[in-house]
């Protein structure tokens, strides 16, 4: 049987199957670039440079990658640049050794077919193409007049095409995204608005991949450097990135601070709108962020509400209040959420429910006010006391004004993409550790 195809955006293996989206299509007409047409021949002659396994991966291979490299990045192939295309480019050819073969022993323990065909890699790149406004032909000829084959390219889409489609009907099923994990990303995400907002692309380099925090921290310096010498962001993102925003180059939009590890959230508050960062270290890799934008938090809450009320006046006797707080107190702990408020609590004779809709929080009345404030979203307040009755008020949703929200469903997907990501990275980490690789 075949495994099913999986949506690739959710989630990056480290090679993006949209890197070449950064190629120009006038570069068909273009000459080879100089410094990539002349690669040193000496360390870089026909030879073995790295055997993975039983595999081997020979100096033409690794040209060829650096090549490809050089065009989908924007990275200029100098004499400063090109260690460490070499070293990303072999790291790549390396992963993707152990990606196949893993595959391949899948395949033949579970006699399922997981390696991507000719046709899937053909229509991939034909949505390339379409994505980049031009065709196959001319996409693949483009790449060729730069010194690079069609089967180089091929064969890094075949890598990732066939690992994330593996990881993605393996493990994608099996991820649980609960309610709960859901709201509390809202909560965090309704209670960080008011604070200072940052709309960041960002690139992170895996330590454990490249040899260590101080490669990492070395490799960032020279992307850098390229980067401000006119290297695309989201390119370079695409094809040095472990992150999961690697697969959207790089963009992670706007985060708000106190929502994103804490050296980066540090950096940010010294940083300008296009500025590009220095290297920030955390646990586990290296960050380059560049702030596309910043905003002060929003200061105006907009609330969603909905209450169940009974109906009394204002100068209404002790005992009738007593009585309306008493079966408003019996509905309150039937009621599950705000998806049943009004069917639990309008059911009840002398009880009326309904929507109040959304409301700045600065209108509300001063009771409702502070219920709206002290209330989590989902949760219901205790009988509050107003000049026209008793009231339960259920906070539904909670955003700041002028700002999008992410929908539950969108939370969703991108808690999912994160899992995902981290499990690849896992995996592929457990490969490395068990194989035999040696390089030359």
């Amino acid at each position: 049987m075949r495994l099913l195809m999986l949506d690739r955006r959710l989630f990056s293996a480290g090679l993006c199957l949209s890197a070449l989206l950064a190629l120009n299509p006038a570069a068909a007409q273009q000459p080879a670039p100089p410094a990539a047409g002349a690669l040193p021949a000496g360390p870089l002659s026909e030879a073995v440079v790295a055997v993975v396994n039983d595999n081997l991966i020979s100096s033409y291979d690794l040209v060829q990658r650096i090549r490809l490299l050089a065009v989908t990045t924007g990275v200029q192939p100098t004499a400063e640049s090109i260690p460490q295309l070499q070293q990303e480019a072999l790291r790549g050819l390396i992963d993707e050794n152990l990606q196949i073969q893993e595959l391949h022993r899948v395949e033949k323990q579970q006699k399922i077919t997981i390696v991507a065909t000719e046709k899937e890699i053909d229509d991939e790149i034909q949505d390339i193409a379409k994505g980049n406004n031009t065709t196959a032909q001319s996409l693949l000829g483009s790449l060729e007049t730069q010194g690079i084959s069609s089967e180089t390219f091929k064969d890094q889409l075949r890598a990732s095409i066939s690992w994330q489609n593996w990881i993605g009907g393996r493990y994608g099923s099996r991820i649980r995204i609960g309610n709960d994990q859901v709201t509390a990303v809202a909560r965090q995400v309704a209670a960080a608005a008011a604070k200072p907002q940052y709309q960041i692309s960002e690139v992170l380099i895996d330590s454990p991949r490249v040899g260590g925090i101080d490669n990492a921290i070395i490799g960032a310096n020279q992307l850098i450097e390229q980067l401000q010498k006119g290297a695309p962001f989201p390119a370079v993102a695409r094809q040095f990135s472990s992150a999961a925003t690697a697969a959207n180059g790089g963009d992670a939009g706007w985060v708000s601070s106190g929502e994103i590890q804490a050296e980066v959230d540090k950096a940010l508050e010294d940083m300008r709108p296009g500025q590009l960062s220095a290297p920030i270290a955390v646990k586990d890799g290296v960050y380059i962020i560049y702030l596309r934008d910043k905003r002060a938090g929003a200061d105006s809450l907009i609330v969603n509400l909905k209450q169940a009320a009974v109906i009394l006046p204002a100068d209404a006797d002790s005992a009738t209040v007593a009585a309306a707080q008493a079966k408003l107190a019996a509905i309150r702990p039937q009621i599950k959420g705000c998806a049943d408020l009004e069917a639990t609590a309008g059911a009840v004779a002398g009880v009326v429910a309904g929507d109040l809709g959304e409301a700045e929080i600065k209108d509300l009345a001063p009771s409702f006010r502070d219920a709206a404030n002290s209330l989590d979203i989902g949760q219901i307040s205790q009988p509050i006391r107003t000049a026209a009755g008793l009231h339960l008020v259920a906070v539904c949703g909670k955003r700041q004004s002028g700002m999008g929200s992410e929908s539950p469903a969108q939370i969703e997907n991108r808690l999912r993409g994160q899992q995902l990501a981290l499990i690849s990275r896992r995996y592929l980490r457990d490969l490395r550790n068990a194989a035999t690789i040696e390089t030359r």
